[in-house]
């Protein structure tokens, strides 16, 4: 594969800083899905154009919605986590109130 030309590069910075800020996730959470060590921009981009070498964009695009569809499906199972273990439910508090009224009574 070719380089990135230096308008690409720009247009993929811009891409990406604006698909991160859409999802509310930060460089250094893009670091850690592309395994790389540093969050800074320039080691993005460095491993954006070794994504690019192996396939163009078509590879550093596929990349990148794994990376999406993987934030989301941890967004998906956290909300489904919280939604499913309500604290107590008005049978509950009935219950402990009558167990407390006929403890309290003896």
């Amino acid at each position: 594969m070719s380089k990135l030309s230096i308008q690409e590069e720009k247009e993929l910075v811009s891409f990406i800083k604006d698909w991160l800020k859409s999802h509310g996730f930060t460089q250094k959470d893009l670091a850690n899905e592309l395994n790389i060590k540093s969050s800074r921009t320039s080691e993005i981009i460095l491993k954006i154009k070794e994504l690019y070498k192996k396939g163009g964009m078509f590879n550093i695009a596929k990349n990148l919605i794994k990376i999406e569809q993987k934030w989301l499906n941890n967004i998906k199972n956290d909300y489904l986590e919280t939604k499913q273990t309500p604290p107590y439910n008005q049978l509950d508090i009935d219950s402990l109130v009558n167990q407390i009224n006929q403890d309290t009574s003896k």
